[in-house]
């Protein structure tokens, strides 16, 4: 499966001699020679992995770490360096960096490492509108997402009892069952399964949230920007709410 790869290193030849090899392999790789670069480049696109240099000017890789995990809290980042920096290391390793390739690795370590890197999970999307829940896939396909469609409330309620189910997008309005009628369905039966609740209607969003029973969940109001979806995702799946958008 073809990744896409970040590489921060401010030795350009180290750098690019990455990016040369993941390339010739398919993967779809870019290269930042400063933390700056790196950050601006990971707020701006998704990637499967970084692999990022512990010694770099100005921000060092660890405190470069530290902004890519306020960015996207799933962040993955392997670091790389050739010195001696177990402290700044084991700072990284403590807040989940995959772990350290020592300088100068082999080939086969690198792409073991690719290799390595599984999907971020299924996701169930559940709404009674085809086209939006079509619109999804590719986009949450491209971001490393395994995907479930559901067109009603009960459907979706009998694929997320199942296992394997990572994250549910739930339309606030659908047949049979609402969105947050599943939700508290699932809290009753035990299972907490992040959720991110979606609505083209502000009033909607208003009862879910002020309602008798309120949910304790960000609202995405429809239609949204597919990067407040994945960032939502991320957050979710890392143990904190969505913040509601719109």
């Amino acid at each position: 499966m073809n990744r896409r790869v970040l590489v921060i290193d401010d030795d350009r030849d180290h750098a690019e001699s990455i990016v040369d090899i993941l390339t010739m392999r398919g993967h779809q790789v870019e290269a930042a020679f400063s933390g700056e670069a790196g950050v601006k480049l990971f707020r701006e696109e998704d990637f499967d992995i970084v692999f990022m240099d512990v010694k770099l000017p100005g921000m060092n890789g660890v405190e470069t770490f530290f902004e890519f995990k306020k960015i996207r809290p799933d962040a993955r980042v392997m670091m790389m360096t050739g010195y001696s920096v177990e402290e700044l290391i084991s700072q990284a390793i403590a807040n989940g960096a995959l772990g350290v390739l020592r300088k100068p690795f082999a080939i086969g370590d690198l792409l073991r490492v690719l290799d390595e890197v599984k999907p971020r999970g299924l996701i169930l999307v559940a709404d009674d509108d085809p086209d939006f829940a079509e619109s999804l896939q590719p986009i949450l396909a491209e971001h490393g997402y395994s995907v479930e469609v559901a067109s009603t409330g009960q459907e979706a309620l009998e694929k997320a009892t199942q296992a394997g189910v990572n994250c549910l997008i739930l339309d606030l309005s659908m047949p049979l069952l609402t969105g947050v009628e599943v939700y508290l369905k699932l809290k009753e039966l035990g299972k907490s399964i992040p959720t991110i609740f979606v609505t083209g209607f502000p009033g909607e969003k208003t009862a879910a949230l002020t309602g008798p029973r309120p949910v304790d969940r960000g609202i995405l109001m429809k239609p949204f920007d597919p990067q407040d979806l994945i960032h939502a995702i991320a957050a979710a799946t890392a143990g904190s709410p969505p913040a509601a958008h719109g």
